[in-house]
């Protein structure tokens, strides 16, 4: 089984791929950009951080489900000298059994982002 998300309390999707994938045990949500409901992206490295988990627990709500579920993330980013800051935020959303994550550094992201999170849940904890 598998089936196309997309929920109304997270941006649409950008190009042609689904916010989320459900299957059987899992949901693996698209990278989330840091944008609001109306486009727009903050200039801070925190304020996009905070957006794009936002994003992600937005999805796993319209599904029933909460940051809890996460068991990976992948983080890219185009400045990995706001690790830190990115790290700061990061850590208020996954503060308890975080999910195994991976950071990156990349040197672009679409509509001139500095960070971009995708993650894998599952349903069943």
């Amino acid at each position: 089984m598998k089936k196309s998300i997309s929920v109304d309390s997270a941006p649409k999707a950008i190009g042609p791929y689904s916010q989320a994938i459900e299957t059987e045990n899992f949901i693996f949500i698209s990278g989330q950009l840091p944008l609001d409901l109306s486009g727009n992206i903050p200039n801070s490295i925190k304020e996009q951080t905070t957006n794009c988990i936002k994003n992600i627990e937005n999805i796993l709500k319209g599904l029933g489900l909460s940051l809890k579920n996460v068991v990976k993330t992948t983080v890219f980013m185009t400045d990995l000298t706001k690790f830190q800051e990115m790290n700061e935020v990061y850590s208020e959303f996954f503060y308890s059994n975080p999910p195994a994550r991976s950071t990156v550094e990349v040197k672009g992201l679409p509509k001139g982002a500095s960070i971009e999170i995708e993650a894998i849940a599952i349903k069943n904890i």
